[in-house]
């Protein structure tokens, strides 16, 4: 059971208040990713399903992020969505869910007896799932960049043609698997919190991503009553910045 009282009590989306400004600019976020999905449904191979969610330095609110996206997804009528925990050095997705700790996608990748439908977690809320990282293993890094791993990700893109992936990574100035993981995805959102990123670790991030498809900037941590907008930086769309 997700504790939504938990999500209310940090300023997250809750299926019970679905007017909150919160859940408006999650609408407006949301939305060029999915156009991104709809366009590349007769090209699978992009996967742009497979959606990415990161920071170029810790505390920016990728989980923040990764989880209200997942939230906001999974109340759409036409998809379902599998939220991915993929920062094997501090996961907290299933802290911030109020799920507890379980086997994960680590433990699909070491053990091949290890199916993934055996460790998926199904939620109160029926078009959400969450895959969890999994047992703590010293080699994640290389897991995560494994054939192992692409094959994976395919599975992931191609088994159930309306489940959008989201991935909850490390940041990816600070982490080979977050550099690992972007090269499987379709769809990057790097997390910007306002006033305290700066340029050059942005730049940094950015630069260190170049080669992927679609990568997207968010401004998180908004403060005032200016609107802020995501930049688009290689293809795609903008997405509209949380004021969280």
């Amino acid at each position: 059971m997700i504790d939504f009282a938990r999500l209310a009590g940090a300023g997250m989306i809750t299926p019970d208040d679905l007017q909150s400004q919160i859940a408006d600019e999650f609408r407006l976020i949301k939305r060029p990713l999915l156009d991104n999905v709809r366009a590349s449904s007769r090209s699978p191979e992009q996967r742009a399903n497979l959606i990415m969610i990161t920071s170029a330095l810790a505390g920016e609110g990728k989980t923040f992020v990764a989880v209200n996206l997942a939230l906001s997804i999974a109340m759409e009528m036409d998809y379902r969505v599998l939220l991915v925990e993929a920062d094997a050095r501090r996961p907290s997705v299933l802290s911030t869910l109020g799920l507890p700790a379980s086997r994960g996608l680590i433990d699909v990748l070491v053990d091949p007896g290890v199916r993934l439908g055996d460790v998926l977690l199904r939620t109160s809320l029926p078009r959400l799932s969450v895959l969890p990282v999994g047992s703590h293993h010293a080699r994640a890094a290389e897991l995560l960049s494994s054939q192992s791993m692409t094959v994976l990700a395919r599975e992931l893109s191609s088994r159930y043609s309306d489940r959008i992936i989201i991935f909850d990574t490390p940041p990816i100035l600070s982490s080979a698997e977050a550099r690992a993981l972007a090269m499987h995805v379709g769809q990057i959102v790097v997390v910007v919190a306002a006033g305290s990123t700066s340029n050059s670790a942005l730049r940094h991030a950015l630069e260190t991503l170049e080669s992927r498809p679609t990568v997207m900037t968010m401004l998180n941590k908004v403060t005032g009553s200016s609107q802020a907008y995501a930049r688009e930086e290689y293809g795609g769309r903008p997405a509209r910045a949380t004021q969280a």
